[in-house]
């Protein structure tokens, strides 16, 4: 029999009259609510016995899914563990209960712990400067596209307002781009999956006077290197632009190389993704933008603080925990583990681009498409054998996109379970290819009508006023 707590909202559990506290009794003077501040209507309160509540929420938290459940192998992000160590770190009293308008020098141990954190990312990037004002990976974005503005500005150049962004890029880079006030130019892919060094050329010839910056990830979004990025930093440098390095796929180059050294000359870090922070579920997020020596001086005012605190604490704890030499065994464990999933599966699901790849790899569906099993019904059928989906339907470059990201934090056993279970998807979609279209059957919840959902979601409980209606 279903626990009917199991399902229900808090507010459909409620009875009236039913408490789960008692206030002390008020040994203060009675102050009377101004009218114009008081409720028309009582608040709508679920009224609960605490025993209920902890079991209710208790019940919910058993339906999120986090890397301390189980494998998350969700591209693109970078879904490493986050040590237990860092969490007590951040929660030192010291540290927890600071106030960001204490004076300076009340707060010097938490200055101490950023420039530690800044010269260690400094080491790691190969760059000179970095600010922690930006509250995440998208917020960075912004933060080092206005650095390269007011460069450009500075030297006269105002007509630079376009930025060259490769096809395969993430999202958020035009987006930034756009609300930076810059124009997008879209540079394409080879049938290798790196950038058209010949397109990238024809685009420079074209607009090089009025070229703010090229913006790029390395490894790309399909996980592989960018094998010309001498080439394409020098001819993103003689036509006076800068260039710009996304540090969502950071993760693999800890310990193989630094962007700095690659001709960058601005980027962001995602604390919250490469150095193990918590992720996902809205934050908290920190995305500190480093810059090359002489571009300090343009960083613009995006917070009065610096940033997440909490975060960079985080990121320090882990840094300082792996050591100088530990850390440089990140980049290849996670490329390792990328290829072991990928040649392992390879066979059974269709690899567009082979040979070897980073920290992730992107699967073109299933090999055999005659099923009608497509990637969503394999990512929903993932779910009743207790793994979270990869990334799905993304990069654009393929129909259907199914990109793995193991990190290097997860064992060969692990590994070999989830090759296991892909491998017997590919069966079932064979066999009994409803089985899996019809997938999941074993969640609370099972398919939605994802467009409803966007188009008319339903945040609110609104209280009947009788079992009748």
């Amino acid at each position: 029999m279903t626990n009917k707590l199991y399902g229900n909202l808090i507010f459909e559990l409620s009875h009236e009259g039913r408490r789960g506290y008692s206030l002390p009794r008020n040994k203060f003077s009675q102050y009377e609510v101004p009218a114009a501040l008081r409720r028309q209507e009582e608040a709508q309160l679920p009224e609960c016995d605490e025993l209920t509540v902890v079991r209710h929420y208790t019940n919910l938290s058993l339906n999120n899914f986090g890397v301390d459940n189980g494998f998350y192998p969700l591209g693109s992000c970078t879904m490493k563990y986050n040590p237990k160590i860092n969490e007590e770190m951040a929660a030192l009293p010291q540290f927890q209960n600071l106030h960001p308008m204490q004076p300076d020098h009340t707060v010097e141990g938490a200055r101490a712990a950023t420039i530690m954190l800044e010269n260690s990312l400094c080491a790691l990037t190969g760059l000179a400067h970095f600010t922690f004002k930006p509250y995440a990976g998208a917020h960075g974005e912004l933060t080092g596209l206005m650095v390269i503005d007011n460069y450009h500005r500075s030297c006269g150049d105002v007509q630079r307002k376009k930025v060259i962004v490769p096809d395969s890029a993430h999202g958020t880079n035009p987006a930034s781009a756009a609300v930076c006030g810059l124009d997008i130019l879209e540079v394409k892919s080879t049938a290798e999956g790196l950038v058209d060094l010949a397109d990238l050329q024809r685009i420079v010839s074209l607009e090089g006077p009025n070229i703010a910056a090229m913006m790029m990830t390395n490894p790309n979004t399909l996980g592989l290197f960018e094998c010309q990025i001498p080439q394409i930093a020098q001819l993103i440098h003689d036509c006076g632009a800068l260039m710009y390095y996304d540090g969502a796929n950071l993760n693999p180059m800890l310990g193989a190389c630094r962007p700095g050294d690659m001709g960058f000359d601005v980027m962001h870090i995602n604390l919250h993704k490469t150095f193990s922070t918590p992720h996902g579920g809205g934050g908290p997020g920190s995305g500190p933008v480093g810059v090359r020596e002489g571009l300090q001086q343009f960083f613009p005012v995006v917070s009065p603080y610096h940033g997440n605190f909490a975060v960079i604490l985080r990121a320090l704890a882990y840094i300082i925990t792996l050591g100088r030499d530990h850390i440089k065994e990140v980049g290849p464990l996670a490329t390792l583990n990328a290829n072991y999933i990928k040649e392992s599966l390879k066979d059974v699901y269709e690899l567009p681009i082979d040979g070897l790849c980073c920290h992730e790899f992107v699967f073109d569906g299933l090999k055999d498409k005659s099923t009608g099993v497509t990637t969503m019904d394999v990512a929903k059928r993932l779910l009743d054998y207790g793994y979270h989906a990869p990334t799905i339907y993304f990069p654009l470059l393929f129909h259907e996109s199914l990109m793995v990201e193991p990190t290097e934090n997860e064992s060969k056993e692990t590994l070999d379970g989830f090759i296991s279970v892909m491998r017997r998807i590919a069966e079932e979609a064979k066999s009994d290819p409803e089985l899996v279209k019809t997938a999941p059957h074993n969640t609370p919840i099972g398919r939605v009508d994802d467009v409803l959902a966007a188009k008319h979601p339903v945040t609110t409980y609104k209280q009947l006023k009788n079992e009748q209606d």
